[in-house]
């Protein structure tokens, strides 16, 4: 069995949708509009990693406690770099283990997001 994606109810649409396309680099494989709001799905280039974002006029969104979201890099410094030019306040960089180093930032609704690098 596959993971297909991850569905995340926003509070606003334009900024996740920038955070997701602009920091993490997904690509938007498919966008709508329904129930009076948006809804996109945003992949990576194999289209392995799949992200719903969905912006309803009402209903509950995610809070973000308890769970993050890990994404590869292969460049985590440059991925830092912007994170701090997009003024997202990161973590610093850290390397608890020889073979991988980390850093965390938090999406606009609070969804703790891991960049991390492996070797």
């Amino acid at each position: 069995m596959k993971f297909h994606h991850i569905s995340l109810r926003v509070k606003n649409f334009e900024d996740s949708f920038k955070f997701y396309t602009e920091l993490v680099g997904l690509k938007v494989n498919k966008q709508f509009e329904a129930g009076g709001g948006n809804v996109a799905y945003l992949a990576d280039a194999e289209g392995d990693t799949e992200v719903e974002i969905i912006a309803l006029l009402e209903g509950q969104t995610f809070e973000g406690k308890g769970m993050f979201l890990c994404f590869a890099a292969n460049n985590l410094e440059a991925v830092h770099e912007k994170a701090m030019t997009l003024n997202l306040n990161p973590s610093n960089i850290r390397q608890p283990e020889p073979d991988a180093k980390y850093f965390y930032v938090y999406d606009p609704d609070g969804v703790s997001v891991q960049f991390r690098e492996y070797k």
